[in-house]
């Protein structure tokens, strides 16, 4: 398979992937494209273990980088299909969740037991609408490691047949609605069923970055924020007023010695 066939066989079949390119050094213009769960599946450029990790890491955060191993540059650049948004509760915020987020790229699954409100007509812009109780469709759900998943109920009867099934999985990002009270409360049900401290971390709730929000949309955006920070890895969500040195920092602050 040549390069370009292995990039277009990345892109129709949506896996994640890079096409990795030897810039600078004695073996420069050789080039392969590795597949993330595969290896690599084109090209003539040798890659060590080292070089496979971090490629590994910048493709997972989705980044393009050049990397410098001694005398040698190579430069990896991602190739992933669009992210997944699964949005559980069809209610006004999931509404503009759903356009925010198609805006922003996301395909969009809506997911709600009550058939009514999971309609066309209130998520014009949702990849795929399904209805019925999340353990019920449990085989029709898609979630790896590229799925943001957003809770919007805050009944326990709703979210305990879920969560599991959410924890055992791969999701980038897990967000729940709520209070401080019931988010705590949902930590306690998860700790009593024998859940860890690093796998009650993995639920954002209360779910969002601090902006004040009060309307739907504006919590949606609050919402996205916080899912774009875990998607790349990076950010304060501070203010960038009064910040000094660069507004766009690099992303590969904390991926080892890259």
């Amino acid at each position: 398979m040549g390069i370009d066939e292995a990039i277009r066989h990345l892109i129709a079949s949506e896996r994640l992937g890079a096409v990795l390119t030897v810039v600078e050094g004695e073996r420069v213009g050789r080039r392969a494209v590795y597949d993330f769960e595969a290896g690599v599946i084109a090209g003539d450029l040798e890659l060590s273990e080292a070089v496979v990790g971090d490629a590994k890491q910048l493709m997972d955060r989705e980044q393009n980088l050049a990397l410098t191993y001694d005398d040698e540059s190579i430069f990896v650049e991602t190739v992933g299909p669009p992210p997944r948004l699964l949005i559980f509760g069809a209610v006004h915020i999931a509404q503009a969740l759903c356009s925010l987020g198609t805006q922003l790229g996301y395909r969009v699954t809506v997911s709600d037991a009550r058939a009514a409100f999971t309609t066309k007509e209130r998520f014009p812009e949702a990849y795929e609408l399904l209805v019925g109780w999340p353990d019920e469709l449990s085989d029709q759900l898609l979630i790896d490691r590229r799925t943001f998943v957003v809770l919007l109920s805050h009944d326990a009867r709703f979210e305990d047949p879920v969560l599991p099934m959410l924890m055992a999985s791969e999701a980038k990002y897990i967000g729940a609605m709520g209070s401080r009270r019931t988010a705590a409360n949902r930590r306690e049900r998860l700790a009593a069923a024998g859940y860890s401290e690093s796998d009650l971390a993995r639920i954002h709730g209360p779910i969002g970055i601090d902006i004040g929000a009060e309307t739907p949309e504006e919590t949606a955006i609050s919402i996205l924020a916080e899912m774009i920070q875990v998607r790349y890895g990076s950010g304060s969500g501070v203010s960038l007023t009064g910040r000094t040195g660069r507004i766009h920092m690099q992303r590969t602050d904390d991926l080892g010695d890259i």
